[in-house]
């Protein structure tokens, strides 16, 4: 296995992670852990859109229960991996998640706290942390139901159901169910996509989607008020009215 536990391919738009210990399923152990906050802590200096992908035949199978099973109270309220997956919910740009195979207990929270899920019909995805004698701690108690709506969470959490990758296309958690084959090529459409949007407009967009209700419409508003004064707006409107087409 190599010593590596992420790779990473950046460029002036994405970075691209991928988590690399497929001898174990992406089980994300501390190393892993870490090796993310560093790139969450690259994208915090510099925004671009993040991919996070597995090598290998899945996501990530969950947390790396060798790990875990050492794991006492301190360490359960140093929340290890619910502070990486908030610090990635809380990036400025879109994070995508590329699902195939086990997507399951810390890799589905991972996948909960991006923006986007693109998956294959071979994903299994779901949180069975009750029989392991825990919870889904890490942001799955909380996402998984503002993503699929309660009825469904609750099957997941409490029944152990595990959804595949057209079962949750069908529920809204994937945005895109592709081939394997094709998973890559559908990622790098995504992102050409979110690319050709203004910069500020994505960033504050995603702001307001995640602000609470109580401050709407008050912060839409305030960001309004702040594109309709950049440049970028006014070239973007002259090119949509002259019918131009403006390059990222």
């Amino acid at each position: 296995m190599s010593a590596q536990p992420l790779l990473v391919d950046a460029d002036d738009t994405s970075v691209v992670v991928s988590l690399n210990r497929a001898a174990v399923r992406n089980a994300l152990d501390l190393a892993t852990v870490e090796a993310l906050h560093t790139v969450c802590a690259r994208l915090e200096r510099r925004p671009r859109i993040l991919v996070v992908r597995g090598e290998g035949a899945d996501f990530a199978a969950g947390a790396d229960i060798r790990e875990l099973r050492h794991r006492g109270r301190a360490e359960a309220l140093e929340g290890i991996n619910a502070t990486l997956f908030e610090r990635i919910r809380q990036l400025a740009m879109p994070t995508v998640a590329l699902l195939d195979g086990n997507v399951l207990g810390g890799g589905a929270e991972l996948a909960y706290a991006c923006d986007l899920r693109i998956g294959t019909p071979r994903v299994r995805i779901g949180n069975p942390e009750p029989g392991l004698g825990i919870v889904a701690a890490a942001g799955g108690c909380v996402r998984l139901a503002e993503l699929v709506g309660e009825s469904i969470a609750v099957q997941v959490l409490l029944g152990g159901r595990i959804l595949s990758g057209t079962e949750a296309y069908g529920y809204g958690l994937l945005a895109e169910l592709v081939e394997p084959d094709e998973l890559d090529a559908a990622a790098d459409r995504l992102v050409e996509r979110l690319v050709r949007q203004a910069p500020l407009a994505l960033r504050l967009t995603k702001a307001l989607i995640h602000a609470p209700r109580s401050a709407h419409p008050l912060v839409a508003n305030l960001a309004q008020a702040v594109l309709f004064e950049t440049e970028e707006k006014d070239v973007r409107m002259d090119a949509y009215l002259d019918r131009r087409t403006v390059r990222p």
